[in-house]
């Protein structure tokens, strides 16, 4: 008999050789149609996967995210089994789920159409009627090479043929479709009930432009129509909020075939930038952080001792001067410890907390390159902390409170993911474990539910990364934590302890927005680019209603001008109308009208983007506008 643990503490006792599925089936019917996969020993398994051991074990349904992924890779397998029988001279790469569905890259002479995405789909439908059963195998190295070498995959035989001669090669099969696959898959094609073909792009093989342009199938599935076509109207809505298009039209942001990947920020947009990192600063400063600023480019042997040069150099750029090898910076840590290091440090100086904007450069491939979510340079909000082992669960938490209480100001949800050890890694298994369980010990103190995400941790440790859920079910990374006991002993950090002896200090790199870049187009699509008040470029639009109010228009402006506000005047001989709907396309917050009745009273007619307001004087309107700022609220008064 082995034991099963389930994540609720429970134990129970079972026959070896029992499958996840049947484990599942024991506890309830509902429970084992409901599971698309299983962690068993922290390892995310099919659920024909065999348990002859003690064990624990989680079952994942499609609300999770293992469950999504063995899904949507199982309808990748559906997709390359149509395009198989549709064109049978199709040469396969890879098909693996994303976090936003799934995807195949082809190598077929004939161009993917929309038309043709529509025979898929139909022939999809066959498959799935069809309903085959799925039966995973497993080949030895050599007589999986030359299965699938007889069906002249020779993108599969390039995978195979890179695996140690001893491997034992997982197939999954369907019906007439066989695929190298090391899986999860779900038990049943029938539980696809509703999917979409969403886009074609292409695609080099391995992602080197030397190699051979593929043709990528996108896709997304589901288990009912409802969920699909929910998803289907947020892609809509997306368009709709796109931080590139709004980026535009408000004149906040643009990049230029001149400088791929570096984005230019207009004046509006420098507004927007601008009151964020204040904000960043004021909060900081609240905090005990102290800001510093380091240089842009550096000597190439300070990122061979931080250990970037070997694990980070392919997305680094570099350049000489006077015959010295520079590189520019890719991440700030290096030059704050640099900063830590230029006097000796007690330990009644601890925790030192020194943040940085720092603007870095990372090379991306022109193909990922995504407006301001995806760019070659961008500033990081950067903090790193230098600590005692003793100080780790209270900064972590410290931190944890920070990105909480900004997410919220902004209405952000967000999930948490851990990521632990990868095989590319820097300092020895004891110190990962305990840089690991230091994270652990400090997500347990915050009762935060978190996801495991085994093997993604940056190369010098372990991390908490904040994913924010946005208004229309969208996720995006941006916060991190980082416990790195690796950094400060390569570059000889050191206090003295209580004792009068030396000791290496702990570091903790840490992001709230993640970029300021990133941050500013994830915020222009939550908010379709009508920011709070206190983020508008613009504030307030004072607008006349006929041009012989243009001089009382003006007074008011400067007024708010004055008090810091932000306000245009608006005295164009233009119908009311047309320049009141122009500020809304602008997403100006308020609009402050003039006439008769205004101009002899001294007052303002206030209208705010939920609707009029009256009547007020020119003191109460900015009194309420003064309040609004001050306590950062995201919707304008009225609503």
């Amino acid at each position: 008999m082995i034991k099963i643990t389930f994540p609720d503490g429970n134990v129970k006792e079972y026959e070896k050789g029992q499958s996840v599925l049947e484990i599942a089936r024991s506890i309830s019917k509902g429970l084992a149609e409901a599971t698309l996969a299983a962690t068993v020993n922290g390892e995310t398994v099919d659920i024909r996967h065999i348990v002859n051991e003690d064990s624990t074990v989680k079952f994942h349904k499609f609300e999770d995210m293992e469950g999504k992924h063995a899904f949507w890779h199982t309808t990748s397998h559906i997709m390359a089994q149509a395009i198989r029988r549709l064109y049978p001279q199709t040469k396969f790469a890879i098909g693996p789920s994303i976090d936003t569905g799934f995807y195949y890259d082809i190598d077929l002479d004939v161009p993917i159409t929309p038309d043709i995405l529509e025979d898929i789909e139909a022939e999809m439908k066959k498959v799935i009627k069809e309903n085959p059963e799925i039966v995973r195998f497993v080949l030895p190295r050599e007589e999986a090479l030359a299965f699938e070498k007889e069906r002249e995959q020779s993108y599969k035989v390039q995978l195979i043929e890179e695996l140690p001669e001893d491997a034992q090669i997982v197939f999954y099969k369907q019906g007439d479709y066989t695929d190298l696959c090391a899986g999860p898959h779900i038990a049943s094609i029938s539980s696809v009930k509703a999917f979409k073909l969403t886009s074609i792009a292409g695609a080099y093989w391995r992602g080197d432009e030397h190699n051979k342009m593929l043709q990528r199938i996108y896709g997304i599935s589901f288990p009912t129509q409802k969920e699909l076509d929910d998803y289907l109207n947020m892609l809509e809505e997306a368009k709709k909020r796109d931080h590139r298009k709004i980026g535009q039209e408000l004149d906040l942001f643009s990049v230029m075939e001149e400088g791929p990947g570096f984005p230019f920020f207009h004046p509006k947009g420098m507004v927007l930038r601008n009151e964020l990192e204040e904000f960043w600063k004021k909060e900081h400063r609240k905090r005990g952080y102290e800001e510093i600023k380091t240089p842009m480019i550096l000597d190439v042997e300070l990122w061979k001792r931080s250990g970037h040069w070997d694990h980070y150099q392919d997305n680094m750029y570099f350049t000489k001067i006077d015959d010295r090898d520079f590189a520019i910076k890719p991440m700030n840590c290096p030059g704050g410890i640099l900063l830590y290091n230029r006097k000796l440090h007690s330990y009644k100086e601890l925790p030192i907390k020194a943040g940085e904007l720092g603007l870095v450069h990372r090379h991306e491939m022109s193909g990922s390159l995504h407006g301001l979510m995806r760019v070659r340079c961008f500033t990081q909000d950067d903090a790193h902390l230098f600590i005692t082992e003793e100080m780790i669960t209270d900064e972590i938490i410290g931190v944890i409170d920070l990105v909480e209480y900004v997410y919220k100001l902004f209405g952000f949800e967000y999930y948490v993911e851990l990521s632990t050890m990868p095989e590319d890694h820097i300092g020895t298994e004891q110190q990962w474990e305990e840089a690991t369980n230091g994270l652990i010990t400090a997500l347990n103190k915050k009762n935060m539910n978190y996801i495991v995400n085994a093997g993604d941790g940056a190369f010098y440790g372990p991390k908490i990364d904040f994913h924010l859920k946005d208004c229309i079910g969208r996720t995006w990374q941006c916060g991190t934590i980082q416990l790195d006991f690796q950094m400060p002993s390569r570059f000889g950090c050191s206090y003295i302890g209580a004792d009068g002896a030396k000791h290496t200090p702990i570091m903790i790199h840490r992001t709230i927005f993640g970029s300021i870049e990133r941050f500013i187009g994830i915020l222009t699509e939550q908010f379709a680019g009508a920011f709070p008040l206190w983020l508008s470029p613009v504030q307030v639009q004072v607008i006349t209603v006929a041009e012989s109010f243009g001089e009382y228009a003006q007074k008011v402006k400067d007024y708010l001008f004055d008090n810091d506000i932000r306000a245009q005047a608006d005295i164009r001989n233009e119908k009311l109308g047309y320049k009141v709907r122009e500020a809304q396309m602008q997403k100006v917050p308020y609009m402050f009208i003039i006439g008769k009745n205004e101009q002899a009273n001294g007052t303002v007619n206030v209208r705010s983007r939920a609707g009029d307001l009256g009547e007020m004087s020119i003191e109460d309107a900015l009194a309420m506008l003064k309040k609004e700022i001050a306590s950062k609220a995201l919707e304008p008064v009225g609503k």
